[in-house]
């Protein structure tokens, strides 16, 4: 009997051990899924803030170059506080679904960088620098972890640019440089945020 149930306990530890793996593999793969689908339902987000940043980037870029309107900068604060109540109203509405880790993490990842965008800003101000330079690589940063996380190829090569052009706006002249911001968010933000919202569950999880 002894011999029996120790053969018996061989026989079922392969076989818990197999169970364990593909059930955490499959936890794993539900989990991204569920943030993949969670993060398809906000593609609202970051469709919101490419088409606010990218439209107070034309308009700061056209009204420093073309106008003698000395507020030329209010575009940015002004659509920021929209985008901010914009954000809030929607997500407060439309969120039902428990949150996930991974969903956890991305969204306390882009608050800490949203705190991080405002103190840039203010400090270069305050230094009288342009801060196009730090927007980018900052949000560079966000998108291309969040990419990475999500293994979403489009939002991986989005944060790639913004940082390349981050490093290159080094070399412009700052009167430029709004237009740069621009042309990353529409390629880093818009770009990938109408393929995640069009894209079909499951088939864009891949690097």
């Amino acid at each position: 009997m002894y011999i029996c149930n120790l053969n018996l306990i061989c026989l079922l530890e392969p076989l818990e051990n197999k169970f364990d793996a593909a059930d955490s593999l499959k936890i794993i793969s539900d989990v991204i899924a569920k943030t993949k689908e969670n993060l398809k339902e906000q593609s609202y987000g970051f469709l919101l803030w490419g088409w606010l940043i990218a439209t107070a980037s034309l308009l700061f870029f056209l009204l420093q170059q073309f106008t003698d309107f000395k507020l030329y900068f209010l575009p940015f604060p002004v659509l920021a506080v929209l985008g901010i109540i914009l954000t809030i109203n929607h997500y407060t509405r439309t969120q039902r679904a428990p949150e996930t880790y991974i969903g956890y993490y991305l969204s306390r990842l882009w608050l800490v960088l949203g705190i991080g965008f405002i103190l840039v800003v203010f400090i270069s101000v305050v230094q009288k620098h342009p801060p196009f330079t730090y927007t980018l690589l900052m949000g560079g940063i966000g998108t291309l972890v969040t990419g990475l996380v999500l293994r979403f190829r489009p939002l991986v090569l989005g944060g790639i640019l913004f940082l390349l052009l981050s490093g290159a706006s080094i070399f412009l002249q700052d009167s430029y440089k709004p237009l740069l911001q621009g042309l990353a968010v529409l390629m880093g933000y818009l770009v990938p945020g109408y393929l995640l919202k069009n894209s079909k569950q499951g088939t864009e999880i891949h690097v």
